[in-house]
């Protein structure tokens, strides 16, 4: 029986429009009605999440920036799992060594050294999404992100990864050169201490090995006493997987790449057709019949 359903973003809940659904939203307004608890787990940071899921009448708690941050419903940081700062530093070190560009998240925003990789770096999220994207609806929704604030314009890194003030979630790097993408990735693999995923064709989610979707939903559901036997986690890209690998219910979009389908117990329809609600009908259905 399903008593928490964790819903990734991006490729997930949101459609091309990168908005939620009127499917979608109501299904998970079904789920909440009959006693679910639902969880959005997003590699977002909490400011580039919060209005979106406001806009459809999604209150619900947060797993934000890949299990960097935890917040309640109203935005209140319940946990965080950040980077050591010298870490932060080495980590940089790595990226540059390799001409990676990347940006990085705080508890005071994103911050970016270069305005024309940081339109990229979230069209590689979002088209990485769907192959059905449309160029230009996406190089737009990248210039909204930047017109909105969500991320901040630096010269240089250098006053961040001094400020030991500063609180480091997760480096976002992306590159087009895939052999030095894969050069880097290694590196910091054999570093032992950060976890690295993806959520686009050509970036890195590097965060802290604690900061996980799948070791924060343990954590929530811990809380809440329920099992992850009895979670549903939906998502559609590699930073999905620590999440899919525990649950008892793991639903992959039907716009994953079949590495990530290989990680579900099951495939849903896409997320233009609205599969996250398609998945979490099927699953209230199951549990009526259970």
């Amino acid at each position: 029986m399903v008593k928490c359903i964790a819903i990734d973003m991006d490729g997930t809940l949101l459609n091309n429009n990168h908005v939620v659904s009127e499917e979608n939203a109501d299904a998970i307004k079904l789920a909440r009605n009959n006693g679910v608890e639902v969880v959005i787990a997003t590699g977002r940071s909490y400011s580039e999440a919060k209005d979106v899921l406001a806009e459809a009448g999604i209150h619900t708690p947060i797993i934000c920036v890949n299990g960097a941050e935890a917040r309640t419903p109203d935005g209140e940081i319940v946990a965080t799992n950040p980077i050591n700062m010298d870490l932060g530093r080495e980590l940089a070190r790595i990226l540059d060594k390799h001409e990676i560009y990347f940006e990085i998240y705080t508890q005071n925003g994103t911050f970016s050294k270069d305005y024309d990789k940081a339109i990229a770096t979230i069209m590689d999220v979002f088209m990485s999404a769907s192959n059905d994207n449309d160029y230009d609806k996406v190089l737009k929704a990248a210039q909204e992100r930047m017109e909105d604030g969500n991320v901040k314009m630096v010269d240089s890194f250098e006053p961040i990864l001094q400020d030991e003030s500063k609180v480091i979630y997760k480096l976002l790097a992306f590159s087009m050169d895939k052999e030095n993408l894969e050069a880097a990735r290694a590196e910091l693999m054999d570093l032992g201490t950060v976890a690295v995923s993806s959520s686009g064709k050509d970036n890195l989610e590097i965060t802290s090995v604690d900061a996980q979707k799948g070791i924060a939903l343990t954590t929530f559901t811990q809380e809440r006493g329920i099992t992850m036997e009895d979670t549903m986690a939906i998502g559609d890209n590699y930073n999905d997987v620590s999440m899919l690998e525990r649950v008892g219910r793991a639903v992959a979009m039907g716009n994953a790449p079949d590495g990530v389908k290989a990680k579900a117990h099951m495939v849903t329809d896409t997320n233009v057709n609205s599969g996250v609600a398609k998945a979490i009908v099927e699953a209230m259905a199951k549990s009526e019949v259970g």
